[in-house]
């Protein structure tokens, strides 16, 4: 009815119409096709009835007939409106198909509710920046006490000069470095301590993915780490909790 109005506006000559109408004569339908054609957009059509306006008007007819509805008199859409539904999934997927339309890009365009919470990236809960526990591999463990502690995530990463990285020292690891070296664990480095080689994954990852992870390993924290191996960022068990995604 809106597009009678005015909102035929918004279409450009390179857009695509689907328009579906059981009957193929629908009355709201009628004039736009007209325009339609006039403009020479291409017209996908939905319709049981081929012999309709709508059929001889498409560039591509997907007849949609049935043979009865399923509420008693046959008259109210049920069946038909079920097929016309099953056609527009099939458009839809198999664009999504042509396109390599994945997950990651239906993040993007669905960013709330139940899905996007589902589809939430790495990259927008994590922490980075100055918020990253980091020290270097040759750095003493009371330093690396200290930055664990202000830090406040029970962890930090360990990198090389370059700032790549190399391992992870935990909340767990000092408590079993403790147990290894008794007092003597404050004059080692965090070389000598870490746990080479954590897990870590990319900041385009979805956060249930990392949920996954973390969860299956037994961890509370995973680090965020890039293609030269250089730490971005780091999120903890927590962070996801509170996007109530499960």
């Amino acid at each position: 009815v809106e597009a009678g109005h005015g909102d035929l506006g918004m279409i450009v000559k390179n857009d695509v119409i689907i328009a579906v109408s059981y009957s193929g004569n629908t009355k709201e339908i009628i004039p736009i096709l007209d325009f339609v054609k006039r403009i020479g957009i291409k017209l996908i059509g939905i319709t049981g009835n081929k012999n309709s306006k709508l059929a001889k008007y498409s560039d591509i007819l997907l007849e949609a007939k049935v043979d009865k509805e399923a509420e008693p008199d046959n008259v109210v859409p049920t069946s038909s409106s079920t097929a016309a539904l099953a056609i527009g999934d099939a458009l839809a997927i198999t664009l999504m198909n042509i396109k390599n339309f994945d997950r990651h890009d239906f993040a993007s365009f669905h960013p709330r509710g139940e899905l996007g919470k589902k589809l939430l990236k790495v990259k927008n809960l994590m922490h980075k920046g100055q918020q990253v526990p980091s020290v270097q591999q040759d750095t003493p463990m009371t330093q690396v006490l200290k930055e664990m502690t202000e830090k406040q995530l029970g962890v930090t990463c360990v990198v090389d000069m370059n700032g790549r990285l190399e391992g992870i020292i935990t909340d767990g690891d000092l408590r079993r470095r403790m147990q290894d070296f008794g007092k003597d664990v404050f004059n080692k480095t965090a070389k000598e301590c870490m746990t080479p080689k954590p897990l870590a994954v990319d900041k385009e990852a979805l956060a249930t993915e990392a949920l996954n992870i973390m969860e299956s390993n037994k961890i509370t924290s995973l680090l965020i780490q890039n293609k030269e191996g250089k730490i971005e960022g780091i999120i903890h068990l927590h962070d996801l909790w509170r996007t109530e995604m499960f």
